[in-house]
Order: structure tokens, then sequence, then C-alpha cells
């Protein structure tokens, strides 16, 4: 029995969609994963929930506001982005794990675009982030989170999470493939932690000493957040320094740069496993 050979596109546009097609392949395999492991997906989804239930209930009675108000209202846009952050270990834990057990080799072997795993990737962590972000607005709704300003700004607000996001998967990507293990989960979490933390997802950087809190200014995370306070007219917005006048151009920025530099070293890394 004679098996004919696929045929390889030559023209750019075949190039393309072959690329295109290979990556919603990868794409649909991640979440066919999602969908087999129920316990992992609601124990993700449901554990920012439990943070902000701490941090607004357990702790948020000791907190102030610089300038006023509802404490809640300042916290929530700094959980969308923790929950966006969060992301980077479920997106290692999945390139690693496939580095380990050799699937990523078998995918080099095969006859399919080079991008299309780690565009795959990304796409099926996109899907999987927008849902826990829907999942994050409505526990803030129930908790009295809302929007001040107009829809436009609430889904531009929304966006910067998911561009932020998007950004980040990339770094999960490369940390995935250049460790290639699931045991060194805990190194990215030493990675993440200090990044949500040292940012003014939970205190307002006025309240931090002056070295410190210019540091967290400058934090990728502390752009987004403040842009989406603007945004959704929620307080802890503005600030004198030069981040804080300009939060929406830099949380568009700093995920810009993110995806400059971690988009061609994933790439670059996956071409090179096992050689």
């Amino acid at each position: 029995m004679t098996v004919a050979a696929p045929e390889i596109p030559r023209t750019p546009l075949d190039r393309l969609r072959w690329a295109v097609a290979d990556a919603w392949t990868i794409t649909r395999r991640g979440l066919i994963h999602w969908a087999r492991q129920p316990a992992v997906v609601l124990v993700g989804l449901l554990f920012p929930v439990l943070l902000v239930l701490m941090f607004g209930y357990l702790l948020g009675g000791g907190m102030a506001v610089p300038g006023g108000g509802d404490y809640r209202e300042f916290l929530l846009p700094g959980m969308f982005a923790m929950t966006m952050a969060f992301g980077i270990e479920a997106t290692f834990t999945a390139v690693s794990t496939d580095a380990s057990r050799g699937v990523t080799d078998r995918f080099r072997s095969m006859p399919m675009a080079s991008s299309a795993v780690v565009a795959g990737r990304s796409a099926s962590d996109m899907i999987y982030s927008a849902a826990g972000l829907g999942l994050m607005v409505a526990c803030g709704l129930a908790v009295g989170w809302r929007w001040h300003h107009g829809i436009g700004d609430a889904l531009l607000a929304f966006a910067l999470l998911l561009l932020l996001r998007f950004a980040l998967i990339w770094v999960g990507v490369y940390l995935g493939l250049v460790m290639g293990t699931p045991e060194a989960l805990m190194a990215v979490q030493i990675l993440v932690w200090p990044l949500g933390m040292l940012s003014n997802a939970f205190v307002a950087t006025e309240t931090m000493p002056g070295w410190l809190g210019a540091i967290a200014e400058w934090n990728p995370l502390s752009a987004t957040v403040l842009a989406t306070r603007a945004l959704f007219g929620n307080p802890g917005q503005g600030g004198d320094s030069w981040p804080a006048e300009h939060a929406v151009p830099m949380a568009v920025a700093w995920p810009l740069l993110i995806l400059v530099i971690f988009v061609p070293l994933s790439v670059r890394s996956y071409r090179r496993l096992s050689r």
C-alpha cells in the first residue's frame, strides 16, 4: 500500500493557509484537553475568585484607597490583570509537559508549519483566558463592582487585559520550551507572584516607600491595571508620575514589547528542540 506524501505548499498564500489550518488543529487539541480535565479548569478559574473574596472581604476593611472610593472597585481591575498573569503557569505546564513527553518532537517530525504548535497553543490559551476573564467580571458584578464610563471604554479596557494575556502567553511558551519539564513550575511561580505583588493591583503605589513605588509603577502589570481603572472609572486612577499620566499608551506598549521579544524566541526555541 502506497501512501501519498502531502503536497508541499509553494506560494506564500498556500503556506499561510497551511499554517492557519495546522494552528487550528493544535488549538482544537488544546481545547479538547481542557474539556477532559474539568477539575483542573475549575480550580484555575475559581482561584482568582477566591482571591477577590479574601482581599475584598477579609482584608478589604483595612485598606484605604487614596482619594477615597470603595476598595472592591479599586481591587477588581487589579484582579482582572492578575488573572491574565496567572495564566503563564497554565501555558508553561502545557508546553513543558508536551516537550518532556516527546509530543513536541513528534509534531516537529510531521509535515506541518513550524509556527503552528506555538500559535495553536496561544490561541487555545486565549480562549481559556477569555472565559476566565468573563467569570471574573461576573464575580466583580456580584460583589458590587461596576464600570462607570461608556461601553466603549469598558470594551477597550477588556481588550487591554486580553492583550496583556496574549503577550504573557508567549512568555509561558518560551519558558516551557526552554525548561522542558513541568517540575520547573515552581521557578515560574517565583517569577509570576513577585510580578503580581510588586504592582498596584492590591494597593496604590502611593502607599509604598518611594523607591518601591517607582519600581511598581513601571511594572507592565501596573500599566494595564491603571489604564483599566481609568477606562472603567474606578477608584485609584491617575497620578503625578509619567507612567500614571500615560497609562493607556503604556498598557499597549508593554505587551507589544513583550511580543517583539518572546514571539521570535519561542519560534526559534521550538525549531531548535532536540538538535
